[in-house]
C-alpha cells in the first residue's frame, strides 16, 4: 500500500481509504496505527529515504519501519525486526537532525524549500507545516450554539479529545486526536461539520446578508457553502458552482443534513460557462476559493509537497487569474469579491491580487486584514491582505483578498436618495416615539433588537 501511495497517482488519503476498505479484518486501533504511520512517512519522506540508504531489505519496508518506530515506538517493533534492522535503527537514532540540511531535515523538495525559505520566519513556518494538525470542527449556526455544544463535549465522552473553543472563529471547536465524528449524532443531524478554523474565517470576510444573491464560485465539497448559507439563515439564493459533478454530488448529503433550502448546486463547464455569464452584475457577494497548490494544508495533506511541481504551479496561477476575472463579472456594483487560497506562496496570493487590480479598474481593494481583525478578538494581521499561518495562528495556511466593485454614478445617486428617505422616516418615528413617551411620562430608551431579527452578518 505504501508503495502504491508513493507512485503519486492518487491523493494519499484516497489510496489509504481504498486499502483499508479492502482489509476489513483490521480493528479500529490497527487502522488508526496504519494511517498514522503512513502519514508520518509522507511528512518525513526525504529524511527517511536518506536514512534508508544505510539500511537493508526492500526500500518500502525500510520506510515503513521508520514510520512505525516514530509513531508506535521502537519497543513495539522489536519482536519483528531482523538483527541487521535493529542495528540500523540504532544507527539512525544517533543522527542529529540539526546536522542535516533543512530541506532534508524537514523533508521538502528543493523548489519548495526555496519558495518557503523566502518567507518571513521561514524556519518556524516550515517546522509547523511538518506537524500533525488538530481536528477543527464548527457548529451549524442554524442548528446549534457553539458554547452549548462545547460545554456538552467537555462534560461528555468527547472530553478525551480535549475540546476547546477555537481562538478566533465564533463557531469553531478544536479537538485533539482523530475521533470518528461521522458517527456522532450531532454530526448525523447536521449540527456540526469538519472545517479548519482558517476556512471558517473566510465566511467573516464574505459577510453575507439575508436575502442576498451569493455565489461560491469554486464550491468543491461544500464546506464554505454550508457556513455561508447558515449565515444567510437559508434566505436569498446561494449558488454553489464547481466544474466537478462528483464533488458537488458528495456535497449534497451535507446540504441535506444542514437544513439549508437556499443552496443551488450548479455544475459548470468552466469559468466562461453560459450560466456564469447570465449572472453578470447580479451577485452581492462572490467567493472564489481558487484551485491552488494546497501548500498551506501540508499538515493534513503532506503528500502534496511531493505531488506538486513548479511547472504545475505556473499553470495553476494562469487558471486562478482566469477564474477570478470570470467571477468578477458576477459582482453587482457595490458588491464584494473575495479571493482565497489555501496556499502560502506569493505567486498564488499577493501577486494574483495585484494583477487583478491592475487589470480591473472597476474594483478597489478593501483592507481584508482590518475587516477580519475587527471581527476576531486577538487576531493580529499585517494587511492589507489576510495571510494565516500554522506557526502564528494555529490554522492551515490561508490567504484572502477582498475587493469591492465601484458603484455606478446612477446607483450611488439612488442609494443616497434612499438614505435620505430612510433618515427622514426614522426622524419622524423618533419624534412620534418621543411624543408618546412624554405623554406617558416615561423614558422610551432604546429597544433591543431580538437575535432572530438581526442580520446574518451581525450574528456572524
Amino acid at each position: 500500500m505504501l508503495g502504491e501511495i508513493l507512485q503519486w497517482a492518487w491523493p494519499a488519503d484516497a489510496t489509504l481509504s481504498r486499502w483499508l476498505r479492502a482489509h476489513r479484518e483490521l480493528g479500529s486501533r490497527d487502522r488508526a496505527e496504519v494511517a498514522e504511520a503512513v502519514f508520518d512517512v509522507l511528512r518525513n519522506l526525504r529524511r527517511y529515504r536518506q536514512f534508508g540508504e544505510s539500511g537493508v531489505g526492500p526500500a518500502s519496508r525500510r520506510l515503513a519501519v521508520l514510520g512505525l518506530a516514530a509513531t508506535l515506538g521502537r519497543g513495539e517493533l522489536e519482536p519483528g525486526l531482523a538483527p541487521a534492522e535493529a542495528d540500523w535503527l540504532d544507527h539512525v537514532a544517533n543522527i542529529d537532525p540539526a546536522s542535516l540540511p533543512r530541506a532534508v531535515r524537514e523533508s521538502l523538495p528543493d523548489w519548495l524549500d526555496e519558495r518557503l525559505g523566502a518567507l518571513e520566519d521561514s524556519d518556524a513556518l516550515i517546522e509547523a507545516l511538518n506537524q500533525q494538525a488538530p481536528l477543527d470542527i464548527r457548529v451549524n449556526p442554524m442548528k446549534a450554539d457553539r458554547d452549548e455544544v462545547l460545554a456538552a463535549m467537555q462534560d461528555g465522552p468527547e472530553s478525551r479529545y480535549l475540546p476547546q473553543a477555537s481562538a478566533y472563529s465564533p463557531w469553531g471547536i478544536r479537538l485533539q486526536g482523530r475521533p470518528a465524528i461521522n458517527r456522532w449524532p450531532l454530526f448525523e443531524s447536521g449540527g456540526i461539520e469538519v472545517q479548519d478554523e482558517g476556512s471558517q474565517l473566510l465566511a467573516l470576510l464574505v459577510a453575507p446578508r439575508r436575502g442576498e444573491m451569493v455565489i461560491d464560485f469554486c464550491a468543491g465539497a461544500g464546506g464554505k457553502t454550508l457556513l455561508l448559507g447558515a449565515l444567510m439563515r437559508s434566505t436569498g439564493r446561494l449558488y454553489a458552482f464547481d466544474v466537478s459533478a462528483a464533488r458537488l454530488t458528495r456535497a449534497k448529503p451535507r446540504f441535506a443534513r444542514s437544513g439549508l433550502s437556499n443552496v443551488v448546486p450548479v455544475v459548470i463547464d468552466g469559468e466562461n460557462d453560459a450560466r456564469v455569464k447570465r449572472l453578470a452584475g447580479k451577485a452581492q457577494r462572490v467567493l472564489v476559493d481558487a484551485p491552488c497548490s494546497g501548500i498551506g494544508t501540508l499538515r493534513r495533506n503532506p503528500d502534496l509537497k511531493w505531488r506538486q511541481h513548479p511547472d504545475a504551479l505556473a499553470e495553476l496561477c494562469t487558471l486562478q487569474s482566469r477564474i477570478l476575472s470570470s467571477a468578477a463579472r458576477c459582482v453587482a456594483p457595490g458588491g464584494r469579491l473575495v479571493y482565497a487560497t489555501c496556499s502560502l506562496l506569493p505567486e498564488e496570493n499577493e501577486a494574483q491580487a495585484e494583477i487583478f487590480l491592475a487589470s480591473h479598474p472597476e474594483f478597489e481593494r478593501v483592507d481584508a486584514a482590518a475587516l477580519l481583525a475587527a471581527r476576531c478578538d486577538g487576531l493580529v494581521l499585517a494587511g492589507p491582505y489576510v495571510q494565516l499561518r500554522p506557526d502564528v495562528h494555529g490554522t492551515d495556511g490561508f490567504f484572502a483578498a477582498v475587493f469591492e466593485r465601484r458603484k455606478t454614478p446612477a446607483r450611488a445617486a439612488e442609494e443616497e436618495a434612499e438614505a435620505v428617505v430612510k433618515a427622514a422616516a426614522a426622524s419622524a418615528e423618533d419624534d412620534g416615539a418621543e411624543a408618546v413617551g412624554d405623554e406617558a411620562g416615561e423614558d422610551t430608551g432604546h429597544v433591543q433588537v431580538p437575535e432572530a431579527g438581526r442580520s446574518a452578518e451581525d450574528q456572524g
